[in-house]
């Protein structure tokens, strides 16, 4: 697991003003992602550092990295972090401790690095790497025993879901970087008292608030990665919205699970927090209730069991074009956190090459949607208007059973621990624009 060092230090200011008090950004995050610069050119890795963004293709042909550090940031020079991800914990580290030091308050390098800033509301954000493959788990157990209500009252929750950390295979090339907007999707759908179904734009289009999680080095097709061994898999983190189009579901997906009703857009926060900068926030998995079975052995670590979850709280706001109008904020939908989780990271990771897939760099994995047990922290507005039955009311007026065209979904992300600076993700948006 990654260890607390000076990285971490409460009292570390930066000189780059914004980034003290900032609520995603402090000099404690230092997230990784890839942008072009308001003058434009080729994509390239940079740093989030308060309101601004520090390039770091430019601070390492000023010579200022060396050693790790530098082996690290010229991994990342190609316009993608996949190379830098490959290159695991150890240059990672090195990056993150260099860049830390000079970017705190009495950095020798500080007149170097001023022209290597750039305001980030000015610049272009991409994602962060070349995703290869996209699988989406389903480890938020209020979740599923929700929707599980909505389609079998009588058996909500199937047996083998506390046994299994149950996914499905997504598609990679629908995922889209925050900001991008999101057609509504059309499908075959069809009413239950509908005789046929009919194809046209889904009636039903839902968000999901999920944890993205980004592989670090692979392993060879063949080779499971111990329980034990997986975090050191796992290159960083972000926000995923796992669009779904409810009604184009409820038609599909049986015998085979998800399609069209998932494949036509996933969303996710541009930013990479890493291992390191969660590290303060790591917690012990919450005790399964009693009558759960235990792990199988080779899903259980003791090191993981103890500090393999996350306390991150998890929100879900709605700016729609009425509350637009009207001059209103978004409404606040949900309030959900991370210590949710029925299965921990590690354990995704573990089960997912437990038959030997080869997982590599770039690769995304969603949690799937982490809903609290009570009904102010519901991850979807399947769960929040109980299949549509239930509306969920807002201050201009209006009412949402699901999505409509317009509506803007907002996910956050904090991270606080009593001594630590808290840190954030950077918010993970999209707006519904009309079926083509």
């Amino acid at each position: 697991m990654p260890q607390l060092d000076s990285t971490h230090d409460p009292k570390r200011k930066s000189w780059v003003a914004s980034a003290n008090g900032h609520s995603d950004f402090p000099i404690q995050n230092l997230p990784l992602g890839v942008f072009t610069p308001p003058g434009g050119g080729s994509p390239r890795a940079g740093v989030a550092i308060g309101d601004m963004i520090l390039d770091l293709v430019a601070v390492q042909e000023a010579g200022l990295f060396s050693g790790e550090a530098a082996r690290a940031a010229g991994a990342a020079a190609d316009g993608a972090l996949n190379a830098l991800f490959a290159l695991g914990a150890g240059p990672r580290r090195a990056l993150r401790t260099r860049l830390s030091e000079l970017l705190a308050e009495g950095s020798a390098e500080q007149d170097r690095l001023g022209g290597m800033l750039h305001p980030a509301a000015d610049c272009t954000l991409h994602l962060p790497a070349r995703i290869g493959d996209y699988t989406d788990f389903y480890v938020g157990i209020h979740h599923a025993t929700n929707v599980g209500k909505v389609f079998r009252p009588d058996n909500p929750l199937l047996p083998n879901y506390k046994y299994v950390p149950i996914g499905y295979h997504g598609r990679a090339s629908s995922v889209v970087t925050s900001g991008t907007p999101v057609h509504r999707p059309k499908g075959q759908r069809k009413r239950p008292e509908e005789e046929a179904p009919s194809y046209g734009p889904c009636r039903n289009l839902d968000f999901e608030l999920e944890l993205g999680i980004w592989i670090g080095p692979g392993n060879a097709l063949g080779q499971p990665i111990p329980v034990g061994e997986a975090q050191e898999h796992v290159a960083g983190y972000c926000l995923l919205n796992d669009w779904s189009a409810r009604d184009l579901q409820a038609w599909e997906y049986q015998p085979l699970g998800p399609f069209l009703a998932k494949n036509f857009a996933s969303t996710i926060s541009p930013w990479v927090i890493t291992p390191e900068a969660l590290a303060p926030f790591r917690i012990a998995q919450p005790p399964r209730p009693e009558g759960d079975p235990a792990p199988l052995p080779y899903l259980l670590d003791e090191a993981d069991q103890r500090e393999g979850a996350f306390d991150l709280e998890l929100q879900v706001l709605l700016l729609t074009p009425g509350l637009r109008e009207k001059g209103l904020p978004p409404h606040r939908l949900s309030v959900s956190n991370a210590r949710h989780m029925y299965w921990t990271v590690a354990q995704m990771v573990a089960h997912h090459s437990s038959n030997g897939c080869n997982l590599q760099p770039g690769d995304l994995f969603g949690s799937g949607t982490i809903s609290a047990p009570d009904a102010e922290g519901l991850g979807s507005l399947l769960e929040a208007t109980q299949g549509g039955r239930q509306p969920v009311r807002l201050e201009s007026g209006e009412e949402r059973r699901f999505l409509e065209d317009g509506d803007e979904v907002i996910l956050r992300a904090r991270a606080r621990r009593e001594g630590f600076v808290p840190i954030g993700f950077g918010d993970c948006t999209g707006t519904v624009l009309p079926a083509r």
